[in-house]
Order: structure tokens, then C-alpha cells, then sequence
């Protein structure tokens, strides 16, 4: 059953220095009916370019971590209907479509999953872990919000039911080495921040074995392998993250208990 008025959709992105993808993720968007940036104060043109599109609200929040921002940017939609977009992330129009007919669709779905096709540059990777991604990215924003503790692979957490949609978004997540490798590094530093909030006390476990085993099960038992140098790349910055989780965690305990004497 189809609702009598067309529903409308609001389109989410926060950035910082996304200078090469704000452009065409915003053109990708133009279907939303609204379309909201939360930038990080961005050092490169992201807000400018941002602030250039007509149909676009762009606003300028500070970053404390993920779940904060994301949840600062589901207040300002005007609309029940949420797509949260990541700069590097496109729609096809089959997906874009798909999206359209099922937010005017009478069911009592309260949020999606969409499956993601990693991109390696420009080339697709099919194994290496990525070939079950799937993330919630449209939802309605009264049932759902996310869980703070959580500061980076950040969890929606929803109340009511959740149904996939069939059409896959395209990650551009990689882009270059050293631009992948910093964003992994950043991850592991917040995960830090995660792990202190456990209490976690790292140790020999945390420092070789847990990275160890995240590039082993990526590489062998996730196929890794049969992506070839790509899957090499990607598992090897994949464990790094996890490497920079517990030595940022080490720092950051020790710090605090020299501060305490």
C-alpha cells in the first residue's frame, strides 16, 4: 500500500576535509528533499564547496566523536525519513529508486540495511571481509538514534523492525595508501578511547596476538588473498588500526597514572 502524500527524505553527511568528495555526494543527493552537512570546521574547501549548493543546509559543529556528530545531525532534519550518508559513499539509481518506493510503501519498517561494494580506487574488492558489509543508513529518525559509547563503527540503535534493501550503495573508502592508512589510525585512537571506557589493561594479548588475528581472519578466512595485493593492503592497514587501538591505549593509561602522582 502506498501513502496517499509522498514522504518526504532528509540526506545526512558529516564531513571533514572531504574536498574531493563533497561535490559529487551532493549531486548524488539531489533527489533528498532536504540535504543537511554537519562539518568538522574542515581545513580544505568541504564547507565552501558545501555552502556554494542552493538546496543544501550547511552547518559547522565541533567533532568529539562519531555517534555525537551524527546524532547532532539527525536533530537538525526537518523530516521522519533519514539517509545517512559518508561523503565517500554513492547511490546507484537503482538504489536511489529503491529508496523512494520504499519510504512511500505502508509497513511498519522502522529502519534498512544496505549492503555496501567496497571500492579500491576504482576497482572493486570482493573479498578481504567486505564481501557481508551491510550498514543501517535509512531509518525514520523518531525511532532511532546512536549509542555513544560507541564513538567509531558507530551502532544505530533502532526501536522497532528492520528489513534490507536489495540494491548496494558503492563505498569509495580507498582512495590512496596514506590517505586509507591515516583514517585507519584515527579509528584506532578513538577505539582507544572505547577500550578505556571498558577499563581494558592491554598487554602482551592486546598488542600482537589481537592484530595478528585480525589480519589472519581477514586475509585467510575472509579470502583476503583472492583480492590479491589489494586484499593484501586492505588486511594489513585493517590490523594496523587495531595495533594503534591498544599502544594509544597504553599511552593514554599512562599518562593518566603519571598524572595521578
Amino acid at each position: 500500500m502506498i501513502f496517499s502524500e509522498k514522504q518526504l527524505l532528509t540526506a545526512l553527511i558529516i564531513t571533514h576535509n572531504e574536498e574531493q568528495n563533497i561535490r559529487p555526494v551532493l549531486e548524488n543527493l539531489s533527489f533528498a528533499d532536504e540535504i543537511i552537512v554537519v562539518d568538522s570546521f574542515s581545513s580544505d574547501k568541504t564547507f565552501e564547496i558545501a555552502t556554494s549548493f542552493k538546496n543544501v543546509k550547511t552547518v559547522q559543529h565541533i567533532f568529539q566523536n562519531f555517534a555525537a556528530q551524527r546524532n547532532y545531525a539527525i536533530s537538525l532534519a526537518s523530516n521522519s525519513w533519514i539517509l545517512f550518508i559518508d561523503a565517500d559513499e554513492r547511490l546507484t539509481p537503482e538504489l536511489r529508486k529503491e529508496i523512494e518506493l520504499t519510504i512511500n510503501q505502508k509497513n511498519t519498517i522502522s529502519a534498512y540495511f544496505i549492503y555496501r561494494t567496497f571500492m579500491f580506487k576504482n576497482k572493486r574488492l570482493l573479498f578481504s571481509g567486505w564481501q557481508t558489509d551491510k550498514i543501517i543508513r535509512l531509518f525514520k529518525k523518531e525511532n532511532a538514534f546512536y549509542n555513544e559509547e560507541k564513538i567509531v563503527h558507530e551502532k544505530l540503535i533502532i526501536n522497532g523492525e528492520i528489513d534490507k534493501l536489495k540494491n548496494k550503495l558503492i563505498h569509495f573508502s580507498y582512495s590512496a595508501f596514506e590517505d586509507y592508512k591515516q583514517k585507519m589510525i584515527l579509528y584506532g585512537k578513538l577505539k582507544a578511547q572505547e577500550e578505556l571506557a571498558k577499563n581494558t589493561k592491554p598487554n602482551f594479548f592486546h598488542f600482537y596476538i589481537r592484530p595478528a588475528y585480525q589480519f589472519l581472519h581477514q586475509y585467510i578466512i575472509r579470502l583476503g588473498l583472492l583480492d590479491g595485493k589489494s586484499g593484501l593492503i586492505i588486511c594489513y592497514l585493517n590490523a594496523l588500526s587495531v595495533s594503534v587501538r591498544f599502544q594509544e591505549l597504553k599511552k593514554i593509561r599512562s599518562k593518566t597514572a603519571t598524572s595521578r602522582i
